[in-house]
């Protein structure tokens, strides 16, 4: 079989922040799933790239590189299912846009709505809440094409191995749609705290965390006193009118008539509390403009929630040493759940993030220092961000790696969906 000459082919580019360059010789980008079929069964090496938004090279591959963005679009609604079967290289932002107009809901979202479905469930993208999973975990079926061009289709219900297959980093196959819990449609406020104390958050971390439906801290670590700001997304169906920050030593964020909430940035979502439809306020940042900083690199490592508040006391006894690269950080929370390869596999956890300055040299310097720190704690890293945490440290935190591999070991026998990345992470030998 030799590729249609009527598929399309790119440079491979970089990763969005530009923190990293591909290897791959080229992008493949199929007009249709015959076209997609084609081109994985005639590689030897082939990787699936989605919005560019993971920081390292676990998309990346010596062979292609293949999107699924230029297939035909899928967003199709099962009322009595309670479910939306969505093609792939749909982004959240429009899926969501999509659902909007109807009576139906994603029960969480990441912080940018701009990432592809098909790359935010194969990372173990998430968003935050203490009774939320990971994105991966509302997936209910998926239909990939596998290592040799064939397209199939699992589902929860059916297949015994499905928990290895909704986040498995692309090592199974290149999915071209996935079908998707849904909740009925509802409302959020979105409100800020400012000037909370190290003190309380470590303190009350557990309450202050299940504070709201969603809830994010944006700690200062160059401050000894100040933890910073708190972000609390809550459904309007639920709003505790009692809730008081200063009862932690915090205040609310002043909202001016007519202006936007104290701190409040452009691209981010409507703070203040002001109510809108869910998807215009669980993200961080407005569909319709840049996310995040752009040009930089990005760390995250889970704990178990209940070493949370030690874990970050053990990261502040050497927050000097790195607070000075930080952009931004971010404290969020992840249920457990029960998918072979999830960060938050087996236990609740709390996810600590730090954006840095694009200073690869001074980032990998610090790295170590945090990962030292936080050892006690049995970290797990996040699968598209960076971390200098050994192959061996990682693989003994997923006690289902094992079956994963004999999974992947079946599904591409000649590995030609691995890459240097599976390979140094997860021990996925190159075939």
């Amino acid at each position: 079989m030799t590729r249609t000459p009527a598929l399309p082919v790119e440079q491979a580019g970089a990763t969005w922040s530009g923190c990293h360059t591909f290897a791959a010789r080229e992008l493949l980008r199929p007009r249709s799933i015959e076209q997609l079929q084609e081109a994985v069964a005639a590689s030897t090496r082939i990787r699936a790239l989605g919005t560019r938004h993971s920081f390292n090279d676990v998309a990346d591959t010596d062979g292609s590189l293949v999107t699924v963005q230029g297939l035909p679009e899928r967003i199709e609604i099962d009322e009595q299912g309670g479910t939306v079967t969505v093609s792939g290289g749909t982004i959240y932002a429009r899926l969501a846009e999509r659902l909007g107009a109807t009576g139906w809901a994603l029960a969480n979202m990441g912080s940018l709505p701009h990432i592809s479905v098909a790359g935010a469930v194969s990372t173990g993208t998430h968003g935050s809440g203490v009774q939320h999973r990971n994105l991966s975990d509302a997936v209910r079926a998926i239909e990939a094409v596998t290592a040799d061009g064939t397209l199939r289709r699992w589902t929860r219900e059916e297949d015994p191995d499905f928990a290895g297959r909704a986040l498995s980093l692309g090592a199974l196959g290149i999915t071209t749609a996935l079908t998707l819990d849904l909740v009925p449609s509802f409302e959020v406020r979105q409100d800020v705290w400012f000037e909370l104390p190290w003190a309380a958050l470590l303190e009350h971390l557990e309450e202050i965390m299940g504070a709201a439906y969603s809830v994010s801290v944006m700690p200062d670590w160059s401050s000894r006193e100040r933890a910073g700001k708190v972000w609390l997304k809550s459904r309007t169906d639920a709003w505790d009118d009692a809730l008081d920050p200063a009862r932690f030593g915090a205040r609310w964020a002043r909202t001016p008539h007519g202006e936007r909430a104290e701190g409040q940035l452009p691209h981010q979502t409507d703070q203040g509390g002001a109510p809108g439809p869910w998807w215009q306020r669980l993200p961080h940042f407005r569909p319709d403009a840049n996310p995040s900083r752009g040009d930089e690199i990005q760390t995250e490592y889970f704990v178990d929630r209940r070493d949370g508040a030690a874990a970050l006391a053990a990261l502040r006894d050497h927050a000097e040493r790195f607070a000075p690269l930080v952009l931004v950080s971010e404290l969020r929370t992840v249920a457990a759940d029960d998918l072979w390869l999830s960060p938050a596999h087996g236990r609740d956890s709390l996810g600590i993030h730090l954006t840095w300055a694009n200073d690869p040299a001074a980032v990998l310097e610090v790295l170590p220092v945090i990962e030292a720190a936080l050892a006690p704690f049995a970290p797990r890293t996040h699968w598209g961000k960076w971390s200098t945490l050994p192959g061996e440290a990682v693989r003994e935190q997923y006690p289902q790696l094992p079956a994963f591999r004999a999974l992947a070991e079946d599904a591409d026998p000649t590995g030609k969906l691995r890459n240097d990345y599976l390979e140094r992470m997860l021990g996925l030998g190159r075939g």
